[in-house]
């Protein structure tokens, strides 16, 4: 089984239009950690010392990208949201 990896853009809430292929991925563990990298990517590049969690995660919220991995027969349970909830608390705590 494939596990293909897309990205949806959280600016363009519910606009398939805007949506890409990221790749697909002969494993699940792949497919979850190409999906933490564009999280990561994206808090990374945005973060600046001094943000709290709360400004950060609403950054993600409305300008980060979605990631999500399909399968053919449904949706893998993968949240980006949870992750980037995760992180955004490493993050701002490691500054």
């Amino acid at each position: 089984m494939k596990y293909r990896v897309l990205v949806d853009d959280n600016f363009h809430y519910m606009d398939e239009s805007e949506r890409r292929e990221l790749g697909q991925f002969d494993t699940l563990e792949a497919a979850v950690a190409a999906c933490k990298s564009v999280v990561d990517e994206f808090l990374m590049s945005t973060y600046r010392p001094g943000m709290t969690v709360a400004e950060l995660l609403e950054q993600y919220a409305f300008f980060g990208e979605d990631p999500f991995i399909y399968t053919g027969s449904g949706a893998v349970p993968f949240s980006a949201r949870d992750y980037a909830s995760e992180r955004v608390r490493e993050i701002c705590r490691d500054s």
